[in-house]
C-alpha cells in the first residue's frame, strides 16, 4: 500500500514577484525541487487559475490573497510573504482554512535602518534641495541652514527590530537617541525611553517612525502631533503609509514646522511601475520620496529568500509553525516516531479526546503530543509508534472530528 504523505518532489511550490533565488536554493537543499518562479504578480483571476494544485505559495507585496482566492487553492498548505508586511493576505481566512502565513520580519532590518539614517543626514545638510537646484544649473554654495547630525536628538517611535537597529547606528555617529514604544523595551547603548510620545515629539530634532499598521497606529501622526514637534524638525516615515495624515504633513512643510521629510510608504501606492504615483507631497524640494524601497537591497532580499524558504521547509518537514503570523506557534522536534499527524481545528471542547480515540481503538500508541490554542484555533501534533498506510481510515476519521479545519500526515 502507498504511504499517506506526499513525496517532496511532488509538493508543488510557486514563487511570484521575482523572489530571490536564495529561496529556490534553500528549498532544493531541503529536497523540494518542484518549484516554479515567476517574475511578476498575478491578479485575482490569474491566481485562481494558477494555484489550484499549488501546495506552498510565495509572494511579495503586490499579490493579494483574498478569501475568494484562498478558497480556490484546495491543496494550499502554507503561504510565505517574502517581505515584512502581510496586509496583502486575508490572514483570518487563511487561518480558517488551516493555512499558516509566514513572513520575514528581521531580514531587512539593517537595510531600512541604514536608509533612515542616511535620509536624516541628507535632510540635515539640505542635500535634496541643493541636488535639485544644481541639476537645474544653480550653485547654492552656502552653509546656511545646513547642520551636522552629531549631538542632535533622534526620536524613534517604535523600538522594535528596525527602531533599535537605527538607534545603534545613530548613536555610533554621535546622535542622542530617545525612543517611545507602547511596550517596555530594554534600551540599547545610551538610548533613553520617553514616558510618552508627546515628550518625544517635543524634544526631538529628528523624528523617525517604525511602527506596524494596525487600528492603534492609524493616523497617529496628524496636525496635533506636528504642532507639538520642534520648529524645523526633520520627519521620517519608513513604517506604513496609514500612520501619517499626509495632508497634515503637507501643511507642516508649507508652514516650515517641518523643515524636511523623507517618506517611503504611502496610504495608496501604485500596483506596478506602469501606474503613475500620485501624492500631494510631490514637488517639495525638501522632501525625499522613495517607492517603498526601505528593505529593497540585494542583501535584504537574499536574506528574506532564505528566511521564508526555511520556514516553508520546517513546516512541510515536521509541522513547525514558528514564525506564522496568523496561527498558534508550535516548535516541534525532529520527527523520531514512525508517523506524525497534524490536526488544525476550531478551539472547541473534545477535540483532543476524539483524536486520541482514533488511535486508541486501533491499538496505536502515541509517543508524543504537542498542543497550542488561541481564542479561535487549536493545533495538535501527535507522534505515533506505528507505520500508517492508506486504507486504515485514520485520515477520514480525523477529518470527521467536529471542528476539524485541516489534517496533515508525515509518515
Amino acid at each position: 500500500m502507498s504511504k499517506l504523505s506526499l513525496p517532496k518532489d511532488k509538493i508543488k511550490i510557486l514563487l511570484l514577484e521575482g523572489v530571490h533565488r536564495n529561496a529556490l536554493t534553500t528549498l532544493e537543499r531541503h529536497g523540494y525541487t518542484n518549484v516554479e518562479l515567476l517574475p511578476g504578480a498575478l491578479n485575482a483571476e490569474e491566481l485562481k487559475a494558477k494555484i489550484g494544485d499549488v501546495h506552498m505559495l510565495g509572494i511579495r507585496s503586490r499579490t493579494y490573497l483574498t478569501a475568494e482566492v484562498l478558497k480556490s487553492a484546495e491543496k494550499l498548505m502554507a503561504v510565505g510573504c517574502f517581505c515584512i508586511g502581510t496586509n496583502q493576505v486575508d490572514l483570518k481566512s487563511a487561518r480558517n482554512l488551516g493555512i499558516p502565513v509566514f513572513n520575514a520580519p528581521y531580514s531587512n532590518t539593517r537595510s531600512v535602518a541604514e536608509m533612515a539614517l542616511a535620509q536624516a543626514i541628507l535632510l540635515a545638510r539640505r542635500i535634496p534641495e541643493r541636488n535639485w537646484d544644481t541639476h537645474e544649473g544653480g550653485w547654492q554654495k552656502s552653509a546656511e541652514g545646513c547642520h551636522e547630525v552629531r549631538g542632535k536628538v533622534l526620536g524613534i517611535i517604535g523600538y522594535g527590530h528596525i527602531g533599535s537597529q537605527l538607534s545603534i547606528l545613530a548613536e555610533s555617529i554621535g546622535m542622542q537617541v530617545r525612543f517611545f514604544d507602547i511596550e517596555e523595551k530594554l534600551p540599547l547603548g545610551n538610548a533613553q525611553p520617553c514616558t510618552s510620545m508627546d515628550e518625544l515629539l517635543r524634544i526631538s530634532d529628528v523624528v523617525s517612525l517604525h511602527v506596524p499598521e494596525n487600528p492603534g497606529t492609524q493616523d497617529m501622526i496628524g496636525a496635533a502631533q506636528f504642532a507639538r514637534m520642534k520648529k524645523g524638525v526633520i520627519f521620517l516615515n519608513a513604517a506604513r503609509g496609514t500612520v501619517v495624515d499626509i495632508d497634515a504633513l503637507v501643511d507642516a512643510l508649507k508652514s516650515g514646522q517641518v523643515r524636511g521629510a523623507a517618506v517611503d510608504v504611502f496610504p495608496a501606492e501604485p500596483a506596478d511601475a506602469k501606474e503613475a504615483f500620485q501624492s500631494p507631497l510631490r514637488g517639495f524640494r525638501n522632501v525625499i520620496l522613495t517607492p517603498h524601497i526601505g528593505g529593497s537591497t540585494v542583501e535584504a532580499q537574499a536574506n528574506i529568500g532564505i528566511e521564508v524558504a526555511e520556514k516553508f521547509a520546517k513546516y512541510s518537514d515536521n509541522g513547525s509553525t514558528m514564525g506564522a503570523v496568523n496561527m498558534v506557534e508550535v516548535a516541534l522536534p525532529v520527527q523520531a516516531a514512525q508517523s506524525r499527524f497534524m490536526h488544525i481545528h476550531h478551539n472547541v471542547p473534545g477535540v483532543i479526546s476524539a483524536i486520541n480515540a482514533v488511535f486508541s481503538k486501533r491499538g496505536i500508541n502515541i509517543s508524543g503530543q504537542y498542543l497550542r490554542t488561541d481564542g479561535e484555533v487549536g493545533y495538535v501534533v501527535a507522534d505515533v509508534d506505528a507505520e500508517v498506510e492508506e486504507g486504515q481510515g485514520i485520515r477520514r476519521e480525523l477529518s470527521a472530528i467536529d471542528g476539524t479545519i485541516r489534517v496533515r500526515f508525515l509518515v
